[in-house]
């Protein structure tokens, strides 16, 4: 299912906008996957992602209210789409798979 391919970055970011749910905005999104991950993720990376599966519709985003903390600028705020969710479940079930598929003596014992 070509239509439901996510590169790993990809579905680790999808996977943390749906852990923070709607409080999933870009700085939020970041300090979620280094706490959890500890992994460095840069601004421009991951505004690139977002940008790349709201496209592919696996998340929608709207416009936060404007705040004076932020000099008026609005968050934008992500969620995982049905379509997301199917993307993600797809994902899950592959790796599951393949989990399985692997014989015990495989990892020496």
């Amino acid at each position: 299912m070509k239509h439901l391919h996510l590169g790993e970055f990809e579905e680790v970011v999808l996977l943390t906008v749906a852990v923070l749910y709607d409080k999933a905005y870009g700085i939020a999104i970041i300090k979620e996957m280094e706490e959890r991950l500890s992994r460095k993720v840069s601004i421009g990376a991951l505004q690139t992602c977002l940008r790349r599966l709201e496209k592919k519709g696996f998340l929608e985003s709207e416009f936060g209210e404007a705040t004076k903390v932020r000099g008026g600028k609005r968050k934008r705020y992500f969620k995982v789409t049905q379509f997301g969710k199917k993307a993600l479940d797809h994902v899950m079930e592959s790796r599951k798979q393949l989990w399985d598929a692997i014989p015990k003596v495989a990892f020496g014992s």
